[in-house]
């Protein structure tokens, strides 16, 4: 199994979450977390892994609709992968457990880099201060 696909198997679980943004928020809590925990593993990705998760947030927020939904999904399927300690790859075996990870989040950031792009200009002409997940 190609690890930039063990997300899809979260996509059914994402969907919920789509329609929960409570729940999206609390998600997306739990990652900040874990990615700043592991921020030295993450470095490959780490800058568009930022804006993935500013994109989400403001999304959550209602701040910003212009994302189409199924990168929504995507990104919401990856980052329940990414927080999952059990996945293709457990997170506890030393040295293996966030290369999976880090590979299935590039490859949804590749998916969705246009997305994130037009994120990106549209943060940039709103001048937006990045906010907290506490925020809104």
């Amino acid at each position: 199994m190609k690890y930039e696909h063990g997300y899809k198997r979260y996509i059914p679980k994402a969907k919920h979450y789509f329609q929960d943004k409570e729940k999206s928020k609390q998600l997306l809590k739990q990652a900040e977390i874990k990615a700043n925990d592991k921020k030295g593993k993450l470095e490959e990705v780490w800058g568009k892994l930022q804006l993935l998760f500013e994109a989400l947030r403001a999304w959550i927020q209602g701040e910003y609709k212009e994302i189409p939904k199924g990168s929504i999904v995507m990104i919401l399927a990856a980052i329940i992968y990414f927080v999952t300690p059990i996945d293709i790859v457990p997170d506890f075996l030393v040295g293996l457990g966030l290369f999976d990870d880090a590979a299935v989040l590039g490859f949804v950031i590749r998916q969705v880099s246009e997305d994130l792009d037009r994120f990106k200009v549209w943060q940039e002409s709103h001048g937006e201060e990045k906010p907290s997940v506490e925020e809104g």
